[in-house]
């Protein structure tokens, strides 16, 4: 388009105009809610629907030291990340982490970017809540099923407030078995009020200077709550094994 609101302001940038933008947020979200492992689906929900949280959660890093350096460095986390803290000590924070997405066969690389903020730091600060997030299930002790998740997902609305958080809880909690929504409302999001409450602001921790840490010790100095542990149904069992050809 010529009019300039509408110029791509990134490489993955792909500007919307408002009813675009809502029709995306309204059928992404639809989609997001029968197949919550899409990802691109729910990434699309948050980009969508985020954007007058984004600036505030911005502002909030720009008035942090810590924060105002993530803004102007801009550090990404990427498989090489992940080979990174293959060689930590155990008992670290980045041999946690990369036991955690080993374990779950998850590749740091296969996020979907950004698309639909109209802004290139905002656009970086959804980034950076999209790449950190395993890094939270490490120090939070959450498993990545859907219990799992949504238990996070509440700790995370009460950190970001971002609308795609809590539509999370809301809506996909029904797909659980009526005991374990019973349980996460009784006292998994509890915790999350509790833990998201008295937390360092998340969006200001520079993970990737805390590596080599002792992971009890990052979570005494950040003030986390690790979640409950769930009953043996929703733990974590392992990956699956690959399907054979």
């Amino acid at each position: 388009m010529a009019d300039g609101r509408y110029m791509p302001l990134y490489p993955t940038h792909m500007p919307l105009n408002p009813i675009q933008k809502g029709a995306v947020a309204i059928l992404s979200a639809m989609g997001a809610l029968l197949r919550p492992a899409r990802a691109d689906l729910v990434a699309a929900v948050g980009e969508t629907t985020g954007d007058w949280v984004l600036p505030y959660i911005r502002d909030r890093m720009r008035r942090d030291p810590i924060g105002k350096r993530i803004l102007a460095e801009r550090p990404r986390v990427t498989d090489a990340t992940i080979e990174l803290c293959r060689v930590m000590p155990p008992g670290t924070f980045g041999a946690g982490y990369a036991t955690f997405m080993g374990d779950r066969r998850f590749s740091a690389d296969e996020r979907p970017p950004v698309r639909f903020v109209d802004d290139e730091e905002l656009a970086y600060v959804i980034t950076r809540a999209r790449e950190v997030h395993d890094f939270w299930h490490v120090l939070f002790d959450c498993h990545t099923n859907v219990f799992g998740e949504l238990a996070l997902k509440g700790l995370e609305f009460v950190q970001t407030g971002l609308p795609m958080t809590g539509l999370a809880v809301l809506g996909a909690q029904y797909r659980l078995k009526p005991v374990d929504r019973e349980l996460l409302q009784r006292h998994y999001l509890p915790w999350a009020l509790r833990a998201g409450s008295r937390c360092t602001d998340l969006m200001c921790i520079y993970y990737e200077q805390h590596f080599e840490d002792n992971l009890e010790d990052m979570r005494r100095e950040h003030r986390i709550i690790p979640a409950p542990q769930p009953p043996q149904h929703l733990r974590f069992r392992g990956s699956k094994p690959p399907a054979k050809a």
